[in-house]
């Protein structure tokens, strides 16, 4: 029996959110499946409180899933974020050397992160905090991007964020192998560049801007308790608000991306890592 070991990197700073949930909801989901007993092999985790303790995950794991979270991406002393792209670049390291590599998964406020750490593009405060559920369009690159392969193009995403990524350093992504596979919604109004919404970092690191871990279920119920629904409406409007229960209740939305990116993103790592399929 083989096993495959997730650490999960809260990166929430001590902040109530569902996206913790939705993250290990998909885990569990993916832990119960048919697909681990037939290939022989079981799934563990392990959830570290990256902001607020200063806790890093070691080597040891497989995966590793990096959480969105509040608060600015930009440049800081604080004690943890050392440790963090420490780690960051040790897995990188790891992989052109081991066979057996190490997947990693990067949400919102962690794509950032590293996008600035790796040095592959612009980081920078959005004129205006973008919320809601937005369209996001594929690039050429990501047509073939096998995650992306279960949704049509557009395909659409919570958005939540005060921060974007633009002006990619194509230079600098060629030196790496990275590949951009998403933009966001186009805005022939705005003169402004539309903000990269998912990259591929290497053939086992990938990040997205949105939140593919939002489940339709989990999210309508947070949306329509009161004091978040009054919060909605004060700060974006009744229009924006109606959208999103309406979106959230539409199963080709968010819904149809919950269940293919991150769910794609873990079995694809664990074919990988079964034994079974290493030995053929």
């Amino acid at each position: 029996m083989s096993l495959v070991k997730i650490a999960v990197l809260d990166m929430n700073n001590n902040h109530a959110n569902e996206g913790m949930r939705c993250i290990l909801h998909t885990i569990r989901n993916v832990q119960g499946s048919n697909q681990l007993a037939d290939l022989n092999t079981e799934l563990d985790f392990d959830v570290y409180d990256v902001r607020a303790n200063n806790e890093i995950p070691d080597l040891s794991y497989d995966v590793y899933i990096s959480s969105g979270g509040p608060g600015s991406p930009m440049a800081s002393s604080d004690a943890w974020e050392a440790s963090y792209f420490s780690l960051i670049d040790q897995i990188f390291a790891w992989n052109r050397t081991n066979e057996r590599k190490k997947f990693v998964f990067l949400i919102c406020h962690s794509f950032q992160l590293v996008v600035r750490h790796l040095e592959l593009g612009t980081l920078s405060r959005r004129k205006s905090t973008s919320f809601g559920i937005f369209p996001v369009h594929k690039t050429e690159e990501g047509d073939s991007e096998e995650l992306l392969e279960g949704l049509p193009d557009p395909f659409y995403a919570v958005d939540s964020r005060d921060y974007q990524i633009t002006e990619p350093d194509a230079e600098r992504m060629t030196e790496l192998g990275a590949e951009i596979l998403c933009l966001e919604k186009i805005r022939p109004h705005v003169p402004l560049d539309r903000a990269v919404m998912s990259m591929r970092f290497s053939p086992e690191m990938i990040g997205t801007q949105f939140h593919p871990e939002a489940d339709n279920e989990g999210m309508l119920r947070y949306f329509m308790q009161p004091e978040k629904r009054n919060h909605i409406v004060s700060n974006f409007g009744q229009e924006k608000y109606d959208d999103m229960v309406a979106y959230l209740q539409d199963p080709d939305k968010i819904a149809l991306t919950a269940s293919v990116i991150l769910p794609g993103f873990l079995q694809q790592a664990i074919r990988t890592l079964s034994p079974e399929l290493i030995m053929e």
